[in-house]
C-alpha cells in the first residue's frame, strides 16, 4: 500500500485531550461536528484545511494520555491517512491499527508542513519528496497487516470469524 500527502508537523507530547478536547466529548454522537474540533488548541487551523490523503507528523509520544477512541476516528473522519511520528504511545497505537490508521513509529526529524510525503508500507520506506530524505522503519506484524489491509480490527473479525472458529479462536475472547 502506497500512502501519498502533505505533512502536517507537530512536535513531542500530543495528547488524546490535544487531539480532542474533552470539552467536547458530548459530540461523541456526532463525529463530523467532533472533528471540526481536532487538534484546535495546537493548530486551530487543522479541522479546516487537512485534506483527504494528507499525513500527521509528529515527534516522540504522540497520542499519550487517556485511551480515547475518538482521537483516531477524528483523524479517519478529516482524510488522514497515517499517523508518522517518532513515538506512539501504545493505546494510542492500538486504537489505530484497531480502527485501521496505519501509526508508523519512525525518525521525523527535518520532515516540515507541507512537504510532500510518500509513504510504502510494503517497502516499509517514508520519503519527503520536498527534501529527498528517506527514512526505513519496521515492517508490520503480518497480523497487524492483516487488520489495516481490512479496515480495522472490527472488519478483519467479520471477515474471517468462520476460519477463526475453526482454528479454535472465539470472536468473543
Amino acid at each position: 500500500m502506497l500512502l501519498k500527502g502533505r505533512a502536517w508537523t507537530f512536535g513531542d507530547g500530543i495528547s488524546t485531550d490535544l487531539i480532542i478536547p474533552g470539552r467536547y466529548a458530548y459530540l461523541r454522537g456526532d463525529l463530523s461536528a467532533l472533528a471540526k474540533h481536532t487538534l484546535e488548541d495546537v493548530r486551530p487551523e487543522f479541522a479546516a484545511q487537512v485534506q483527504p490523503g494528507d499525513l500527521l507528523i509528529a515527534g516522540r509520544n504522540f497520542g499519550l494520555g487517556s485511551s480515547r477512541e475518538h482521537a483516531v476516528l477524528v483523524l479517519k473522519q478529516l482524510g488522514v491517512s497515517a499517523v508518522i511520528a517518532a513515538s506512539i504511545a501504545r493505546i494510542f497505537f492500538r486504537n489505530c491499527i484497531n480502527l485501521g490508521l496505519p501509526a508508523i513509529e519512525v525518525e521525523t526529524a527535518g520532515i516540515e508542513d507541507g512537504d510532500e510525503i510518500e509513504v510504502d508500507l510494503q517497502a516499509c520506506v517514508l520519503v519527503d519528496r520536498t527534501k529527498g530524505l528517506r527514512r526505513s522503519f519496521s515492517p508490520f506484524p503480518t497480523i497487524i497487516r492483516m487488520i489495516l489491509y481490512e479496515g480495522g480490527l472490527v472488519p478483519y473479525m467479520r471477515k474471517y470469524k468462520k476460519f477463526l472458529e475453526t482454528e479454535g479462536v472465539s470472536a468473543h475472547e
